[in-house]
């Protein structure tokens, strides 16, 4: 304790540590709150091993000009209406635009009783850097 009240200076690297420990927890304690997230290299293992249904949670404007193939558009304002529409025997990936929107349904979903939900990290823009295709794209 001498150590702390002796110097401002041990002080001052005292509070550079415990804000520098809060900023790299942040991230995890953020994913905790909605629910997982995947890469999209995960989301395409899911896809294919355990059949997941990628849920595109984006207006039909951005769904039409280009999505994951055989995604579901469910648009954000219409999830609490059409949330029993999705199955609940699979894995359910969420895409937005660039994954902020995504955690937000997550926990909708999982408080209307879909168990294992997803987001995909980056959303849409995350899938492409990612390099993996998407269908109805406009030239």
């Amino acid at each position: 304790m001498d150590f702390l009240l002796n110097d401002h200076n041990n002080l001052f690297i005292l509070a550079v540590a415990v804000v520098s420990g809060l900023m790299l927890a942040w991230p995890a304690l953020g994913r905790t709150r909605g629910g997982s997230s995947v890469s999209a290299a995960q989301a395409v293992q899911m896809i294919n091993q355990r059949q997941a249904v990628v849920v595109d949670l984006r207006g039909a404007d951005l769904y039409a000009a280009g999505h994951i193939a055989q995604a579901r558009s469910l648009p954000l304002a219409d999830l609490d209406q059409k949330a029993a529409s999705l199955p609940r025997n699979k894995p359910l990936v969420l895409v937005c635009e660039q994954g902020r929107d995504s955690a937000k349904a997550a926990a909708r979903l999982k408080a209307l009783g879909h168990d294992e939900v997803v987001t995909l990290e980056g959303g849409l823009r995350g899938w492409v850097q990612a390099g993996l295709p998407i269908t109805g794209k406009k030239a």
